[in-house]
């Protein structure tokens, strides 16, 4: 096919998806596919990460996983565990597939994809809230690091709609996840033309070029999100990353700590709440068998059934 063909199909299918993209206030974490000492997590593991969030002191309803990949760690394309472990917990899914490094990564995630589809059926389709192609790509790419382009990026996105066409997941919203400078930059204008939502990462915390302290955190994420609400037109814009370590340096004026958690928990998360925006917090717990640094986690390191939350998520 034709990119230019290529692109007037996904346009196209774009405009089914997009009336099932707007925020219907869903509440969840991201999941990475593999602990801090590489070991691949089993779905006895994601399983147990998706009851915690469950049953969370303080707040209720984070029911959804942001996942950045459909593979399992260590493997080709086997399908991740996270599904068979949403499937048992009834956790709804933001699916991710990588496509950043060699052209085989979104070959490969396309094959796991379509085999959580033969292999679960509805069990796992009727969980799916959106798909997401990449995470962060444009941002490394633009950064020397390794990354997609917007041309790529778009292909990449193409296959995906092409690869759930005549599938239960046929007309599931397909979107980009990446930071607010990218989506701002001229040069990635088609690919949010070529999605049907945009997945905003805003961490005040790393804004080391501006005030960033706890005082400044507010400022510095709205006006981030509220640049991609404007370019995104009507499509609508999740929060897919935000958070406020609890332990870990100083960065300009951003300070880790419990305390300063706390209070962009309060401040960021229960606003976005009150709005009704799907938010996938990070995280719910970073250090596990090791310790983040920094870490972003609710929970420090271990047992994720027995330590205590760091602060209050009372809104």
């Amino acid at each position: 096919m034709r990119f230019s063909a290529a692109i007037s199909l996904a346009a196209t299918a774009g405009t089914a998806a997009a009336a099932g993209a707007a925020n219907s206030g869903i509440k969840g974490f991201n999941y990475g596919a593999f602990f801090l000492n590489q070991a691949a997590k089993q779905q006895v593991d994601f399983a147990y990460e998706f009851r915690r969030a469950q049953n969370l002191p303080g707040t209720s309803g984070w029911t959804s996983a942001r996942l950045y990949s459909m593979i399992q760690w260590g493997t080709a394309s086997d399908v991740i565990s996270a599904i068979p472990a949403a499937i048992e917990t009834k956790t709804t899914l933001l699916l991710g597939l990588w496509v950043s490094g060699s052209d085989q990564a979104i070959t490969n995630e396309i094959a796991a994809l379509k085999a959580a589809i033969n292999k679960y059926g509805k069990a796992f389709t009727d969980l799916v809230v959106g798909i997401s192609v990449g995470s962060e790509d444009l941002y490394r790419d633009a950064s020397g690091e390794i990354g997609v382009g917007p041309q790529k990026l778009i292909n990449c996105i193409n296959q995906v709609r092409n690869a759930i066409q005549g599938t239960a997941l046929a007309g599931t919203p397909v979107g980009h996840v990446d930071t607010y400078d990218s989506f701002l930059n001229g040069t990635n204008r088609a690919v949010i033309d070529n999605i049907d939502w945009l997945g905003f990462d805003g961490y005040p915390y790393w804004e080391q070029t501006k005030p960033n302290s706890i005082g400044n955190a507010h400022e510095r994420f709205y006006d981030g999100f509220n640049k991609t609400l404007s370019l995104a037109g009507n499509k609508p814009v999740y929060v897919t990353e935000t958070g406020w370590p609890i332990s870990g340096k100083t960065v300009n004026q951003a300070v880790a700590s419990p305390a300063n958690a706390q209070i962009y928990w309060q401040d960021i998360a229960c606003s976005l709440i009150a709005r009704g925006v799907n938010l996938w917090w990070y995280n719910l717990q970073e250090s596990q068998w090791g310790q983040a640094d920094p870490d972003f986690g609710i929970y420090p390191a271990g047992d994720l059934g027995v330590v205590k939350a760091s602060y209050s998520l009372a809104c």
